[in-house]
């Protein structure tokens, strides 16, 4: 019976997730940096999760709608296109290469993130130098990333140069047309939208015109656990 199990077992053919898999040069110290690296989709990926867990904001759903969005139109172009990659792997998610969705998807996101700061992202904080360094940090990490990612694709000959560039250009291109979308089509609809019934159960709220809802979210919470420990200690002193 042992015998038999164990043989079962054998026979079983273990496969790798290859959508999270990235290979480099073995030894290779800068390979192993941009393998490492070319994984930052996956962690802006959970950090949508959570944001739209936590906050259920309006504009970071439709955000994460844009991005699911570019990567169907990636995937369509690939199959359109089929475009072989520079260096065949058994273990790739899609074998065609044109374009590149990490460069895309990367340069979705930054693109993005540029509009929304000089356009979105006003009266960050009473301090104007403080609020001028807080928008360049998040603009030239943004930016940063999405170049080292892009980067990696090549130098680990996920894709070729040209499978980069128009992966770039097609991810400016969507988060342009996605932007325009969200700021002329979708933000009127909001207010109407957390309205619904179902926005009231899952607590789907517009923040659109908050200045700053970081800093209103902490004022309207000092002032509430001010409230609650006033009241705490009267209670005790009854």
């Amino acid at each position: 019976m042992e015998t038999e199990t164990s043989r079962l077992i054998e026979d079983v053919k273990w496969e790798p997730l290859s959508l999270t898999l990235v290979e480099y040069p073995k030894g290779d110290i800068i390979g192993k940096f941009l393998a490492l690296i070319s994984l930052a989709p996956f962690g802006i990926g959970a950090g949508f999760v959570a944001l739209i867990l936590f906050r259920r904001d309006l504009h970071t759903i439709t955000f994460f709608l844009g991005t699911i969005c570019s990567e169907a139109l990636n995937y369509a172009l690939k199959h359109l296109i089929c475009e072989k990659r520079p260096m065949h792997r058994e273990d790739v998610h899609v074998e065609y290469g044109m374009p590149s969705s990490h460069a895309q998807f990367m340069s979705f996101f930054a693109t993005y993130i540029v509009y929304f700061v000089f356009i979105r992202l006003y009266h960050m904080n009473n301090n104007t130098i403080i609020e001028n360094i807080s928008k360049f940090l998040i603009i030239s990490s943004s930016m940063v990333v999405a170049l080292l990612v892009c980067v990696s694709r090549i130098y680990l000959q996920y894709h070729t140069v040209s499978q980069v560039f128009w992966g770039i250009v097609v991810g400016i291109l969507f988060a342009t047309f996605w932007f325009a979308l969200t700021s002329l089509v979708f933000t009127p609809l909001f207010p109407q939208i957390v309205m619904w019934r179902i926005s009231e159960i899952l607590m789907i709220r517009d923040t659109t015109l908050i200045p700053n809802v970081l800093w209103f979210e902490y004022t309207n919470t000092r002032q509430e656990a001010r409230a609650r420990s006033r009241k705490l200690v009267s209670l005790k002193s009854q």
